[in-house]
């Protein structure tokens, strides 16, 4: 592997704030939809009363013990952590005239320990939450106020980091409010696919809004979007199964095409029009569209299947999409299907589609670690999938492909999206927390912990070939 991966890659982790911060209602934050999603993205919509609790309310609490946990990221040598700000702890209902100076204090704070160790920030605007006051009087999403809402608020941050931030996410993996609009959008779960596409419109405006201040705001910096890089391949050579696997990989890719090229692709057009959808776009919309982002920045955690019969095969549960399963695959013990080829191939279809450069922002393996007698945590099988996975990346970069970076997906153990479980861990650091709240939250590193380190410190070397 020497000699493949760039000088400056950035190696490093990434982190969403609803899952590990906790601090729910500190210095200030507001209700965001997330708070009111306590058992995950799969869970109900529950209301928040006095005195009521969720796992996510703590998380890790790393709002509290960031100086910790960054010290450990630069003990393993990390040049990059992705995380994300919390928009309610800038504005806690959304549509305040005038920022939370706890919550920008806040992040002053975190970036400035993450300069101490010349570690990079690569900050998403929004993560899977937005403020639920938004949600409550405006409709989410679904109005259009809240493009200039999200634009204050994106504006504010720029204007407050450019000096320490230089390089930013929009939406998290934005295409994913096809299939869980609350968490996407703030719309009902039940929402018709008209008013679900609205809202993407409205948010693919915001982003580009979003673009547009980072360009003004951060000339030096670099902002891309962010995209669950759902592959699909055809289960047969059936012509049948190659045109409905294009069209299933073109719903996600839509959201790239749209953000990466500045306009609506032309398969979107007669989408819409034989699925009786109806998407109000004005001559502004598609004036402002056309500010597009500078880098493709995507999760992978594994592939799938498509078939234009689905009805004769079970599917394989992902963290959001079903799809079906690759009968030449192995499975994690939640039956994501593990394919370190597909992330060589999926590198190459967004550099052969976008010619922009790539960066590698979720992978992981989320699985049952166990604490042995003596405090060891040997997670053999974390080692082996990310070695695999990272091999392959060395091979995209070989064929050609622009990688930025890569940043492992948990690199402390944290609350799980899907399911808001702790016992789904990733990390390369246990954190001792269980599905019930329960532990000393002390941190304990793994045996991938200093496997990982190496890898850093020889930018690649030490990775090896198992095939």
């Amino acid at each position: 592997m020497n000699g493949k991966f760039p000088q400056h890659f950035l190696w490093g982790g990434a982190v969403a704030a609803n899952q590990v911060e906790g601090a729910y209602q500190a210095d200030g934050k507001g209700l965001s939809t997330s708070d009111l999603q306590p058992q995950g993205i799969f869970g109900a919509i529950t209301p928040r009363t006095a005195g009521d609790s969720g796992i996510k309310d703590v998380a890790i609490d790393f709002y509290h013990r960031y100086p910790e946990d960054i010290a450990l990221f630069a003990e393993m040598g990390f040049k990059c952590l992705r995380t994300s700000i919390a928009w309610t702890r800038i504005f806690p209902q959304g549509d305040e005239e005038t920022p939370n100076e706890a919550g920008l204090a806040f992040y002053d704070r975190l970036f400035d320990e993450m300069a101490k160790y010349d570690i990079q920030p690569l900050i998403t605007l929004s993560h899977y939450e937005m403020p639920y006051g938004l949600v409550k009087r405006y409709g989410g999403w679904g109005d259009r106020r809240t493009i200039d809402f999200f634009e204050r608020y994106a504006r504010t941050v720029f204007e407050r980091y450019k000096h320490k931030v230089k390089h930013w996410l929009t939406f998290n993996e934005i295409n994913m409010s096809l299939h869980a609009p609350f968490t996407g959008v703030g719309l009902p779960p039940e929402s018709d696919k008209s008013a679900i596409y609205q809202a993407i419109h409205h948010q693919l405006v915001a982003s580009a809004k979003a673009v547009k201040a980072c360009h003004e705001i951060v000339p030096e910096g670099k902002i891309g979007n962010m995209l669950l890089g759902g592959i699909l391949y055809p289960l047969s050579c059936k012509p049948e199964d190659l045109l409905e696997t294009q069209r299933q990989n073109r719903d996600w890719l839509f959201f790239g095409d749209v953000q990466a090229r500045g306009y609506y692709p032309a398969y979107m057009q007669r989408f819409f029009r034989e699925n009786g959808i109806e998407v109000a776009i004005t001559e502004e919309d598609r004036r402002t569209l056309r500010e597009t982002i500078d880098f493709i920045s995507f999760s992978y955690y594994m592939s799938g299947c498509v078939t234009a019969d689905p009805e004769q095969y079970e599917t394989a549960r992902g963290n959001i999409l079903d799809m079906v399963p690759n009968p030449h695959l192995a499975s994690s013990e939640w039956g994501w299907q593990i394919d370190p080829i597909g992330l060589r191939y999926l590198l190459n279809v967004l550099y052969d589609r976008y010619q922009k450069p790539l960066f590698i922002v979720e992978n992981g393996l989320g699985a049952k670690d166990r604490v042995e007698a003596d405090g060891s945590i040997t997670d053999d099988y974390r080692i082996n999938y990310l070695n695999d996975h990272l091999v392959q990346v060395a091979e995209a970069i070989d064929d050609g492909v622009e990688v930025m970076g890569y940043t492992s997906w948990g690199p402390i153990d944290l609350v799980s999206a899907s399911k808001a479980e702790m016992s789904k861990r990733y990390g390369f650091i246990h954190v001792d927390r269980d599905d019930a709240g329960n532990g000393s939250l002390e941190r304990r590193r793994k045996k991938s912990f200093y496997w990982y380190r190496d890898v850093i410190h020889s930018n690649g070397a030490s990775l090896k070939d198992r095939r």
